[in-house]
């Protein structure tokens, strides 16, 4: 006990003068008199004198030893013990050190953190913002067991219908917010947007945050409307994360600007830099950048190359699109020799030069023909309006329905998937995709040796045409191949999708299985149902009887897991309220705005 009083004391003794505290003084020599040598060895082994400031390190060798194994080297007073000695000597030094220390320039006082002009949350969204970002460490994931809500998921649905209302949160949340998005980039574009700039402001005071500086998914701040001149010295001087995020904010504000910005330094540039600069030219295509484009098509980078080969192809009108059609018309037409007509196929029997510059490569991945690998490519970058004329001006759904001779239907059907969706046709993606409730549809979704990809595919028809698909699909061959496609569609829900995966999640129940096979599904609708479906699914959360063979205690798990999304929706909803801005105030009477209505 005397030991363990003791050793705590100086340590936080110690811990008051840390490295980064201010340099203390030497201390003060002792008095001439109470220098002089002692006499004989036994005057050595008695104690000092009080007038003799005790050496720190003896002190805390004595105390982390304990004073009945060391004596402290101290004078003790009358009747006093030795660990009372000891802290009575700790705290004289400890004020001896403190009083000798000397004054430390005072550091530069930062900047005052700018205004930001947007409206505060309301009072309850505040509070349920810090109950969000307090529960975000605690468990969730599909694991989970119990009635609670995920709140962890609900965050990002949270931040993007703050940032809808143009809210700001609260200063004091501000360090919460920062590392929340630090530690998941899938919340910082709508995280940094709720901080604001004092976000940017307190991201300079702490490394941790830098992540903020760099413009990646928030406001960068980069001058880049007013002030030339500082984009061109930020272009010049600036970390490489910087650069990109400069280039991707100049680009939307002024495409031909952030081009002929990049075309400055673009020779210079390592190819690694040259691939992320490139793709932030994505965004905001034009005939514009062709030229550019064109140039690149000769860099000495391959991922270079490529990219700018497939940025080409989205521009129908583009020279590459036109080398492209013809490459991919010689192989591809009309065969009418065999009484049916059908798609001919002949592959290319080469990759030549001008191929590999237009950015074919030449080397299939492992498993794959070279001549299939090479029509792929060359079919994937042809305009998709050009098959028209190619095939007596069908329309996409009587060009996929054709017949396709050899065996090369799978393989042109994936490289025209790749198309649609690199070029945005919703007309192509609607033929390929075909009627969701086909018996045959459910093949469809992965047909042996095919590399497509149908939530893609959805993904470039209208928002309701999307939902209403997905619902038939389900409706017609259940949850097995539907969570990937339910990922793509709008939310909350529409309502015949809404209503497809509770009765598919029902059927599932009815047939006695456990709900964790469903746990994606499961938590998808939780995110994603329209919450006014919460008082329709309560009958859902009763514990039902298990049918013959079902697994032991599955009607309580299913319970259980309809508690959890019936309690989940309407805890959205009331998030969605606690969000709604409070109604005006009626102003005094007589006072009117400029539109002749009361001022708020």
């Amino acid at each position: 006990m005397t030991s363990t009083t003791s050793t705590t004391t100086i340590m936080n003794s110690t811990s008051s003068t840390s490295p980064t505290s201010p340099t203390p003084l030497p201390p003060p020599a002792p008095p001439a008199s109470s220098a002089t040598p002692p006499a004989s060895a036994s005057s050595a082994s008695t104690s000092p004198s009080p007038a003799t400031p005790a050496d720190w390190a003896a002190l805390v060798s004595a105390a982390l030893l304990g004073t009945a194994r060391r004596t402290p080297p101290v004078a003790r007073r009358s009747g006093q013990g030795g660990a009372a000695a000891l802290l009575d000597a700790a705290a004289v030094s400890t004020v001896r050190r403190r009083a000798a220390l000397r004054p430390a320039p005072a550091g530069e006082r930062p900047a005052p953190a700018p205004a930001d002009p947007r409206p505060l949350l309301p009072p309850a969204a505040r509070r349920r913002l810090a109950l969000l970002l307090a529960d975000r460490g605690g468990a969730g994931g599909s694991s989970r067991r119990g009635t609670a809500p995920d709140l962890t998921e609900l965050l990002p649905q949270w931040l993007a219908a703050a940032d809808g209302y143009g809210y700001r949160a609260p200063e004091a949340l501000l360090p919460e917010l920062l590392d929340a998005a630090r530690a998941r980039t899938d919340l910082r574009p709508a995280a940094l947007a709720l901080a604001g700039p004092r976000a940017l402001w307190l991201a300079r005071l702490n490394d941790e945050w830098k992540f903020a500086l760099r413009g990646v998914g928030g406001p960068a701040g980069f001058p880049v409307g007013d002030d030339p001149e500082g984009v061109r010295r930020q272009w010049e001087e600036g970390l490489f994360a910087e650069r990109v995020a400069l280039l991707t904010a100049l680009r939307r504000h002024d495409p031909p600007a952030g081009l002929a910005l990049l075309a400055t330094t673009w020779s210079t540039e390592r190819a690694e830099d040259r691939l992320m600069f490139l793709d932030s030219l994505r965004e905001d295509l034009s005939a514009a950048d062709e030229p550019f484009l064109e140039r690149a098509l000769s860099d000495r980078s391959r991922n270079v190359r490529a990219t700018a080969a497939e940025f080409l192809s989205t521009l129908p009108a583009s020279a590459f699109a036109a080398r492209m059609a013809e490459r991919a018309h010689t192989c591809i037409g009309l065969d009418r020799t065999s009484g049916t007509t059908r798609i001919a196929v002949e592959a290319p029997h080469e990759c030549d030069a001008a191929m590999q510059r237009d950015g074919v490569a030449p080397k299939p991945p492992s498993g794959r023909g070279e001549r299939s690998w090479w029509l792929a490519q060359l079919v994937e970058a042809t305009p998709l309006d050009s098959w028209r004329e190619r095939f007596a001006g069908r329309t996409p759904a009587a060009i996929v329905a054709l017949p396709v001779a050899d065996d090369w239907r799978t393989e042109l059907h994936d490289a025209w998937c790749r198309a649609a969706v690199r070029q945005q046709s919703a007309g192509w993606a609607r033929a390929l995709l075909g009627a969701p409730g086909a018996p045959s549809q459910a093949t469809e979704v992965s047909p042996a040796g095919s590399s497509r990809d149908l939530t893609k595919l959805l993904a470039v028809l209208p928002g309701d045409e999307r939902a209403r698909w997905v619902a038939e699909f389900i409706a017609a061959h259940g949850l097995s191949d539907a969570f990937r496609m339910l990922g793509v569609c709008a939310v909350p829900w529409a309502e015949p999708l809404g209503r497809a995966v509770v009765d598919a999640l029902d059927i599932a129940r009815d047939a006695g299985s456990y709900p964790w096979s469903f746990s994606g599904v499961m938590g998808l609708a939780e995110r994603c149902l329209d919450p006014a479906a919460a008082d329709r699914l309560d009958m859902l959360t009763a514990v039902t009887d298990e049918p013959e063979g079902a697994s032991p205690g599955s009607g309580g798990y299913w319970s259980e897991a309809f508690q959890r999304l019936v309690g989940t929706l309407r805890l959205r909803a009331t998030m969605r309220a606690e969000l709604t801005p409070p109604p005006a105030a009626p102003a005094p009477a007589g006072e009117t705005g400029e539109t002749g209505r009361r001022a708020p």
